[in-house]
Parts: C-alpha cells; structure tokens; sequence
C-alpha cells in the first residue's frame, strides 16, 4: 500500500481535490434546496405544497426521459471521443445531445399536456394546472441537466453546476417569499411555473456564460443524424436507465400523491428529499469522479479507476453514516422545520434513511456500470427492482398507507444497490462498494490485465 502513496496523491491532487468545489456547491445547493422547500411547505397550504411535490416529481421524472439518455451519453461519448483525440465527433456528440433533448422535451410536454386535456374532457372538471404546469417544467430540467453533464466531462465545476444549483435554488424560495410578504400564497400549479420560468432563465445564461469561457455547447442539426444512427441504440439504453433511476427517486411521492390525499404525499416528499441528504457527500464526488474513471477504464488504467472509486465511496459513507445518526436522534425536530404537522413524518425519514445509507455503502455502482458499457445490465437490474418496488407499494398502501410505502423503498434500494454493485465487480473489475479498497492491496488489484466483458477501448457500434 506505501508503494501507492505516489499515485493515489496525484490522483487526488488531479481528480479528488475539484471535488471540493463540487461538494461546495452540492452543499449550498443542498441547504438551499431544503430551505426552499421549507419557505414553500410554509407559505402555502398543506393540499397545495401536495400538488407541487406531486407535480415537481412527475416532472422531474419525464425531464429524464425527455432527455433521451443524453445526460450519461455525453460523458460516456465524449470521453471515448477524446481518447481517440476525435475532437470532431467529440463536438458532434456534444451538439446532438443538446438537440435530442431540446426535442425530447418539447415531445414529452405536448404529450403531457394532450393527456390533461382528454383527461380532463373525460371527466368533465375543471383544467388539471398542476399537470400542464408540470408540463412546462420539463424542458428546462431536461436541458439543465443535460449542459450540466456536458460541462462537467469538459471539466467545469462551477460553470456546470453553480447557476442551477445555486442561483436557482436561491431564487424561487426569495420570490416565494416575497409573494407572501405582498399576501399572495401560491398554489401548487403557481409554484411549479415559478420553477420553470426562472430555471429556463438560468439555463440561459448559463449557455452563455460557458460560451464566454469558451467551453463547448454548440447547437444545430448537423451530424444529428449520423450520430443517432451510430449510438442512438446505445442512447435509448442510456434513457432506459436514467428514466428508470428518476423513477425509483420520485414515483414513491408519484403514487401517493395519485392514490391518497396531497397532504399525504407533501410529507413523505418532504421526508425522502431530507433522507435524500445522506448521499449529498457520495453524489458530489461522483460528480467529479465519474469523467475520470470513465478515462481511465478505456484506457485500461483499472487500478486508477479503483484508486478513485475506494477513496470516493468511503468519503461517502462516512458523510452518509454521520447523517443517518442525526436523522436518528433529532428526525422529529428536524421534519417539524416544514412545518408542526410534518414533525410526524419522522418515522419516515428514518424508515428511509436505512436505504439511503445502503446506498452510499455501494458507491456510484449505477454510474460504472452505464459508464462501461454495462447499461443493459443496469438497466434490467433496476428495472426489474423498481417495477417491483412501484408494484408493492401500490398493494401495501391501502393497508399500511405510507409506512408500507417507505419500508418497500427501503428494501428495494438495499437489493437493487446490491445487485448492481456484485455486477460491477464482475464485469468490469472495478468494485464500487466500501469493501474495494481492499483490491488495492497489491499494485495490479487483480484488475490490470485480467479479462472482462468489456473491452478496454470501446469501439464504435
């Protein structure tokens, strides 16, 4: 392990250590997001804050989708792009992802928008605001995340990640606030397009501050074409598994939201996005890390993909560990910070916090396996994991009601991370958990040199 000392000090110098910054901005973006939720559950009422959870999930969820995979298709592609030095099709990948989602989105909302309309005329009542408001939502979440993702496989931290999560994240909740100050209380519906017309508007800016520092996110048809007829199938796979990892995040708040009161659903939202913060630490580092390793790993370079992921997956844990303890001891008072009603909803939180610490224990076992080529795999794992988990929750609720609804999230978030986690380590080498550390106790780790599905260099389909 001496003999590391070198290596794993560059490593962390050139890849662990911009983390900081990422963690910086995960951490405002974190608090400012509980404080937003927080300024809303307040200032509006318990049935409205309801309707937006309910329409913030959904929308959250169908922004995925209408990404068309995009979000993991750019680091994956550009990353193969730029070790074959192709700045060209680097570019190519860079602009066709920008328009599959531009359309993606645009598709995703009308059909969203088309469904309202009829449900509603089946019905006969009134317009369902929430769900066109939602509808709106979904093109500058799609597209947020999508420039995100592309800035960060050029390197940006802050230009990737500070607008929306900071600057957003800062704005609704003071606009909300002042509304209030003026006797306004919004509804569910108004809410979410307050969401959706300042995100748009710090996309915007966003594209153009990235231009100023000249990073790329080029737009237009060219190479569209070709690019889909080269990875589209691969990026429909990518799609598959983003979608499915949004829902596994939100259709626990989806399905309350549709079968129970909205009141119900604003409290087991509230309890899953503060469970949620147990992973902050694991998914800002997976922020930075995820470009390199998926460098590495196509160079043949698994033993600094390992180095990386170990010392990833422990920062972690300890972070995740550290918070479940205090969800633990102090959940009531901490769930009773929306508001006196929702202190109840501790119960939740900690129901929920035993598989968010599940999680972070597995590392970003999730991000390898789409990183690697293994995104079939991926995505019939947790496929088949959340099909069930949506399926038993729908069948326990009328009889547990939420409590079901989370121990079901739970259970399915231990197993699905499990199974991922056992695949990583047997198809590609590279074990995300807290135990893979101890493959770095020899130089090569039993990784370089040894046969894997996945080739080094991932040829061109």
């Amino acid at each position: 392990m001496l003999r590391q000392g070198g290596a794993f000090g560059s490593l962390l110098r050139t890849g662990l250590t911009r983390s900081l910054s990422s963690l910086a901005i995960k951490l405002a973006s974190a608090g400012l997001t509980y404080i937003g939720f927080v300024v809303l559950a307040r200032t509006m009422s318990a049935a409205e804050y309801g309707y937006f959870a309910f329409g913030l999930a959904l929308a959250t969820v169908l922004a995925i989708g209408a990404g068309m995979g995009q979000q993991t298709a750019v680091m994956r592609f550009h990353a193969e792009d730029m070790a074959r030095k192709d700045s060209a099709a680097a570019r190519t990948t860079l602009r066709a992802g920008s328009m599959l989602t531009i359309l993606g989105s645009l598709l995703v909302a009308a059909a969203l928008c088309l469904y309202a309309a009829i449900a509603d005329a089946l019905r006969g009542s009134a317009p369902s605001w929430p769900l066109y408001a939602a509808a709106l939502l979904v093109l500058p979440m799609a597209l947020g995340e999508y420039t995100s993702a592309a800035l960060r496989t050029q390197g940006s931290i802050w230009t990737a990640l500070a607008p929306r999560d900071v600057v957003w994240r800062i704005a609704l909740p003071l606009l909300a606030l002042a509304l209030a100050a003026a006797g306004v209380m919004l509804t569910g519906w108004g809410a979410l397009l307050l969401a959706a017309g300042l995100l748009l508007v710090v996309v915007a800016a966003q594209y153009g501050l990235a231009r100023t520092e000249r990073y790329q996110l080029p737009l237009g048809f060219a190479g569209l074409s070709g690019f889909w007829r080269a990875r589209g199938k691969i990026s429909l796979w990518l799609l598959l598994g983003g979608f499915i990892n949004a829902a596994a995040l939100n259709a626990d708040t989806i399905v309350i939201g549709a079968l129970l009161a909205p009141e119900q659903a604003g409290a087991y939202f509230n309890a899953f996005r503060t469970g949620g913060l147990m992973t902050l630490f694991a998914f800002a580092i997976s922020l930075v890390i995820a470009p390199p390793i998926a460098r590495h790993f196509y160079a043949g370079e698994r033993h600094k993909a390992q180095l990386l992921l170990a010392a990833g997956t422990w920062g972690g844990f300890i972070f995740s560990l550290l918070a479940f303890l205090a969800f633990v001891f102090f959940g009531n008072p901490i769930m009773s910070l929306f508001g006196e009603s929702y202190g109840d909803a501790s119960i939740l939180l900690i129901i929920l916090a035993v598989g968010f610490l599940a999680d972070a224990a597995t590392g970003p076992s999730r991000s390898v396996l789409m990183l690697t080529g293994h995104e079939k795999r991926y995505a019939a794992i947790f496929g088949l994991t959340t099909l069930i988990s949506i399926l038993a929750q729908i069948a326990v609720l009328p009889s547990f009601g939420v409590i079901g609804v989370a121990i079901v999230s739970s259970l399915n978030r231990m197993l699905a991370y499990g199974l991922m986690s056992w695949q990583c380590a047997v198809r590609t080498g590279l074990d995300p958990t807290i135990f893979g550390i101890l493959r770095l106790r020899t130089h090569s780790g039993g990784q370089e040199g040894a046969t894997y599905e996945t080739p080094l260099v991932k040829n061109e389909p």
